[in-house]
Protein backbone atom coordinates (compact mmCIF):
# COMPACT_ATOMS: atom_id res chain seq x y z
CA UNK A 1 0.00 0.00 0.00
CA UNK A 2 1.25 3.47 -0.86
CA UNK A 3 -0.15 6.24 1.32
CA UNK A 4 -0.32 9.73 -0.16
CA UNK A 5 -0.98 12.66 2.18
CA UNK A 6 -4.58 13.87 2.24
CA UNK A 7 -5.28 16.97 0.15
CA UNK A 8 -1.86 16.70 -1.46
CA UNK A 9 0.06 14.85 -4.10
CA UNK A 10 3.62 13.90 -4.88
CA UNK A 11 3.92 17.25 -6.68
CA UNK A 12 3.61 18.99 -3.30
CA UNK A 13 6.67 17.05 -2.15
CA UNK A 14 8.55 18.32 -5.19
CA UNK A 15 7.52 21.87 -4.35
CA UNK A 16 8.92 21.39 -0.84
CA UNK A 17 12.11 19.88 -2.28
CA UNK A 18 12.69 22.84 -4.62
CA UNK A 19 11.95 25.20 -1.74
CA UNK A 20 14.66 23.52 0.32
CA UNK A 21 17.16 23.81 -2.53
CA UNK A 22 16.20 27.46 -3.03
CA UNK A 23 16.65 28.30 0.67
CA UNK A 24 19.86 26.34 1.17
CA UNK A 25 21.68 26.85 -2.13
CA UNK A 26 20.28 29.72 -4.16
CA UNK A 27 18.88 32.44 -1.91
CA UNK A 28 21.28 35.30 -1.29
CA UNK A 29 23.89 33.55 -3.39
CA UNK A 30 26.20 35.32 -5.78
CA UNK A 31 26.90 33.31 -8.89
CA UNK A 32 29.33 34.44 -11.56
CA UNK A 33 28.09 31.90 -14.10
CA UNK A 34 25.48 29.23 -14.71
CA UNK A 35 28.19 26.64 -14.05
CA UNK A 36 28.79 28.23 -10.63
CA UNK A 37 25.05 28.02 -9.85
CA UNK A 38 24.91 24.39 -10.99
CA UNK A 39 27.90 23.54 -8.79
CA UNK A 40 26.21 25.09 -5.74
CA UNK A 41 22.93 23.25 -6.39
CA UNK A 42 24.76 19.95 -6.96
CA UNK A 43 26.65 20.42 -3.67
CA UNK A 44 23.33 20.98 -1.88
CA UNK A 45 21.83 17.83 -3.41
CA UNK A 46 24.93 15.77 -2.61
CA UNK A 47 24.85 16.99 1.00
CA UNK A 48 21.15 16.12 1.23
CA UNK A 49 21.83 12.63 -0.12
CA UNK A 50 24.69 12.14 2.35
CA UNK A 51 22.34 12.96 5.25
CA UNK A 52 19.61 10.89 3.59
CA UNK A 53 16.39 11.66 5.44
CA UNK A 54 13.32 11.08 3.28
CA UNK A 55 9.99 12.79 3.60
CA UNK A 56 7.82 10.41 5.67
CA UNK A 57 4.15 10.49 6.53
CA UNK A 58 2.30 8.01 8.69
CA UNK A 59 -1.40 7.28 8.60
CA UNK A 60 -1.73 8.40 12.22
CA UNK A 61 -0.23 11.82 11.48
CA UNK A 62 -2.43 12.30 8.43
CA UNK A 63 -5.62 11.27 10.20
CA UNK A 64 -4.80 13.45 13.21
CA UNK A 65 -4.42 16.49 10.93
CA UNK A 66 -7.49 15.61 8.86
CA UNK A 67 -9.70 15.28 11.95
CA UNK A 68 -8.49 18.32 13.88
CA UNK A 69 -11.12 20.94 14.75
CA UNK A 70 -11.38 24.01 12.57
CA UNK A 71 -10.18 27.31 13.97
CA UNK A 72 -12.69 29.53 12.20
CA UNK A 73 -16.35 29.90 13.00
CA UNK A 74 -18.78 28.65 10.32
CA UNK A 75 -21.15 31.51 11.23
CA UNK A 76 -19.12 34.04 9.22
Amino acid sequence: MHLVPTHASWMNVLEVWFGIIERQAVRRGVFKSVKDLNTKIRACIDGWNDRSHPFVWTAEEILKKANRPTTSSPRY
